[in-house]
């Protein structure tokens, strides 16, 4: 069942030194599908992909697959060591980038709970950035 929900998001991201943040408070919905949990949400000017709508999915081995819709497309899978090459729709353009999942942990249940992962990402196998996720979510 689809439960409306608080989600904050905090997001950093480092590039040779310099770090950014990005923090959004919006609503969503949180379900549970056989044995993966999903998170919806939609983005804001805030995170650069105004008009596009994620879904995160946190399934049971731990792996985190983000699906961004039109009009930014991505598709994204974060898995503690292991690097997926994935598809990312930018503001200035497609392209593909390998994922190196650093480590993925959560405490999500139906009612709730943290989810957080850290990642880099590389073009052409050279480093572009690190990032981190921190999501809280809460039952309205």
């Amino acid at each position: 069942m689809k439960k409306d929900v608080f989600i904050s998001i905090k997001g950093i991201q480092r590039v040779e030194g310099d770090e950014e943040v990005i923090e959004l408070m919006t609503v969503g919905n949180l379900y549970k599908k056989r044995d993966s949990y999903y998170l919806t949400y939609d983005e804001t000017e805030a995170t650069g992909f105004s008009g596009s709508r994620t879904t995160l999915k946190l399934d049971r081995e731990g792996r985190v697959t983000l699906q961004r819709s039109n009009p930014h497309q991505s598709h994204m899978i974060v898995e503690a060591g292991r690097r997926h090459q994935c598809h990312y729709d930018t503001a200035f353009g497609d392209m593909f980038i390998g994922v190196l999942g650093v480590d993925v942990s959560s405490t999500l249940t139906e009612e709730g709970g943290e989810l957080e992962f850290r990642y880099s990402l590389d073009i052409n196998t050279e480093l572009a950035s690190e990032n981190e996720v921190h999501i809280n979510v809460r039952e309205m």
